[in-house]
């Protein structure tokens, strides 16, 4: 069987957030804006949080810019995902970061908060979604409190090795223990709208195409 990362990646999000909304899984988050490239990403997923610089745990050794540990943990292919809810304007991610993520051939990084640096991350033709944009720096802001923890994405609770793709229309999470039956329900969906586009295209209504099975294609 093809590696679920590999099977992921023929879908596009809205065939995922149907295919959730079949099995009763929550995932899909709306608002976080595709502003660096247009390509869609899927992979496995690493995490780190983000606080409130008063709020962060004490320091134990060489002081780490937030991010570093979470891709140098990642393997190639796997996107980060950031959570900075902490209300303050600060970057939960930036251009040097973009690149080292590159380099190491991350599929990019989804964070529920600001980015900064945008220009850069498109320069290095690296995927970012994201909440918002900014150019404040994170330093003496904000800080790091924990690196592939839970986070919390929208109203979604993403842990380390969980699944995600993302493309203009949105973003899903799937959890590891989720993923194959996901990946069966989205490929059924996707068959399905295939055959509904070749009747389209053979000249059928679609009044007649889109019936009452599409209206409960999820059910």
């Amino acid at each position: 069987m093809d590696d679920p990362v590999k099977r992921l990646a023929r879908l596009d999000v809205c065939a995922v957030s149907d295919a959730m909304d079949k099995l009763g899984l929550p995932g899909g988050v709306s608002g976080l804006a595709q502003q660096a490239t247009t390509r869609r990403i899927a992979g496995r997923v690493v995490t780190y949080r983000l606080v409130a610089k008063a709020d962060a745990p004490p320091a134990t050794g060489a002081p780490r810019h937030l991010g570093t540990t979470a891709i140098e943990a990642a393997s190639a292919g796997d996107i980060v995902v950031v959570e900075q809810r902490t209300g303050i304007d600060a970057g939960s991610w930036g251009g040097i970061l973009s690149l080292g993520a590159k380099v190491r051939n991350l599929a990019g990084v989804i964070a529920d908060g600001p980015v900064r640096d945008i220009d850069e991350a498109r320069a290095y033709d690296f995927p970012v979604f994201c909440r918002s944009l900014t150019a404040r720096t994170a330093r003496g802001r904000v800080a790091e409190a924990e690196t592939n923890g839970v986070v919390t994405i929208g109203d979604v609770k993403v842990a380390a090795g969980d699944y995600a793709i993302a493309d203009a229309s949105g973003v899903v999470f799937i959890a590891a223990a989720d993923i194959e039956r996901l990946l069966d329900a989205a490929e059924d969906i996707v068959g399905r709208e295939a055959a509904m586009a070749k009747a389209l295209l053979a000249g059928t209504p679609i009044s007649q195409v889109m019936n009452g099975d599409y209206e409960h294609m999820l059910h």
